[in-house]
């Protein structure tokens, strides 16, 4: 388990983490979220004892980091934003120099197979890790931070620069490491962490802004109970049949999707189920359902409303937690964000052009030597 106590980080004057306190509990996979320097790698950063805390504390399985570093940081496996690789060893070579690192007591070569079945590199390695693609090396470093087997794992961006392939067979992996371990993710692709993890973490200007899971975060940030639901019939009949069941506010008929087809949007007073009710009214009149889903909001709608300054409450704690962003800080944002996707997909670009060139020279050599 993470217990993190009042956690505070400054760099000269200024804050960068806030007085954050939350827990991990063994076998949860969390997301921890944020704008761009909201301060999540100076957080994670902190939990894995690379760079020491202003004040507050972080305990691995009750273990302080900063008081004995060692025994907690064996719990630990850290994969940073940028995977802290040696270019020019090969795989199995980095691996094995990782496993004399941690001073692990697993049985060497059997570990090592497994981890590289797991993370899907046995194929490479034999290969020098400077020539192999983004993904791969992302692999490695994954691969890297399970020597030892550690019951934490704490990933940083482990996507950032990924094809969508790539990504998915990560995200795949991510899973099946928490069936095993105890996970905080973070990352930008928020489709990811709503995929994968069992609790949201967002924090803003350093500061806690929701600590729930995804439903209770949506309850929290959005006061609207709606659904939509596709019928056939003739749209003013359903209409009006909709009207009169108890509960709903108002409804309105969206695009037809089929003929005679209607997807029709129903808001509710708040806490109102009206399920029932609607399949009994189309029983009597003989219509038929092809869609019924609640309308609820993406982690990307919950995100934007809280950093953009929604007050959304911690269940944590009795009082809710309000951030606010500016416009000219929302704008800054944005540029940013899009400034950093476009540089990421220029890298992968000039990464796979790269890689290309030099598997191309080492078949040329490999030709030249036989």
């Amino acid at each position: 388990m993470i217990e993190v106590k009042n956690l505070t980080k400054y760099y000269g004057d200024h804050l960068a983490v806030d007085n954050i306190s939350f827990t991990v509990e063994d076998g949860e996979i969390l997301g921890f979220l944020g704008p761009n320097g909201a301060g999540k790698s100076t957080t994670m950063n902190m939990l894995t004892g690379y760079i020491s805390s202003s004040s507050g504390q972080a305990l691995i399985n009750g273990v302080d980091i900063l008081e004995d570093p060692i025994k907690a940081k064996a719990n630990i496996g850290y994969l940073p934003e940028l995977p802290p690789l040696y270019q020019n060893m090969t795989v199995m070579g980095y691996l094995n120099f990782v496993y004399d690192l941690k001073k692990c007591k697993l049985p060497r070569k059997s570990h090592l197979k497994e981890i590289c079945s797991l993370c899907k590199i046995t194929d490479v390695s034999h290969r020098i890790i400077r020539h192999l693609s983004k993904g791969y090396r992302q692999r490695v470093g994954m691969a890297q931070a399970l020597v030892g087997n550690p019951p934490i794992l704490i990933l940083d961006e482990p996507t950032v620069g990924l094809d969508p392939k790539q990504i998915v067979e990560i995200r795949n992996l991510v899973k099946k490491l928490g069936k095993r371990h105890t996970l905080i993710l973070s990352s930008h692709i928020l489709s990811e962490i709503q995929a994968v993890c069992d609790r949201v973490i967002i924090i803003n200007k350093g500061k806690m802004a929701a600590n729930d899971t995804l439903e209770n975060l949506t309850k929290s940030v959005s006061n609207i109970n709606r659904m939509v639901v596709r019928l056939d019939g003739k749209r003013e009949e359903v209409l009006q049949a909709i009207r009169r069941i108890p509960g709903v506010t108002s409804v309105r008929a969206d695009m037809e999707r089929e003929n005679g087809i209607f997807d029709y949007e129903i808001v509710m007073e708040q806490d109102s189920d009206i399920r029932i009710m609607l399949n009994e009214m189309c029983h009597e009149h003989g219509w038929s359902i092809y869609k019924m889903a609640s309308d609820e909001m993406t982690l990307e709608d919950i995100f934007m409303r809280i950093t953009m300054g929604e007050a959304v409450p911690d269940t944590k704690k009795p009082k809710p937690i309000i951030n606010f962003v500016t416009p000219e800080e929302k704008k800054a944002m944005e540029e940013a964000k899009a400034e950093a996707e476009a540089e990421a997909a220029a890298q992968a670009a000039s990464e796979t052009a790269e890689t290309a060139e030099e598997e191309a020279a080492e078949i040329t050599e490999e030709g030249g030597a036989e």
